[in-house]
């Protein structure tokens, strides 16, 4: 029996992060709305950089995947990991709260950065994916 498709705003958030772990960009995707709100809180006028091509916004499942396939293409395989500390949850929404360590893989750089991941969950799907990261650490990681 084939276990059944995560509904609440908790399982579609652990199922999110251990898909997002797996590394499978359309497996992570199906978890998203065909339409949706995404947003980085990183300045408006480095969005898409050419060193930092995943970092601007999205509003399709389709765009959720290439932002997957984009950030393994710009990170070392195998040295990345990522500590989740707190997951909060009301209603709809959750907040997960963690630190992500990788590797930029133009510059050879380790980083490590704090983040806040504001998700909204509706019917199943994540509808609202906004990070708010240590955007510092990151820019440093991949100057050139």
């Amino acid at each position: 029996m084939a276990a059944s498709a995560p509904t609440t705003t908790r399982e579609v958030v652990e199922e999110l992060l251990r898909r997002i772990g797996g590394g499978d960009p359309e497996h992570i995707a199906e978890l998203y709305a065909e339409r949706g709100d995404w947003k980085l809180d990183w300045p408006e006028d480095e969005h898409g950089r050419t060193a930092t091509p995943w970092i601007r916004h999205r509003t399709t499942r389709a765009e959720a995947a290439a932002h997957y396939r984009e950030l393994a293409e710009h990170h070392v395989p195998g040295a990345a990991a990522t500590e989740i500390e707190r997951i909060l949850i009301d209603g709809d929404d959750a907040v997960v709260l963690g630190e992500i360590r990788h590797t930029a893989r133009p510059t050879g750089r380790a980083y490590r950065a704090r983040f806040a991941l504001h998700l909204t969950v509706e019917h199943g799907l994540v509808t609202r994916h906004h990070v708010y990261e240590d955007s510092l650490a990151v820019a440093r990681a991949f100057e050139v």
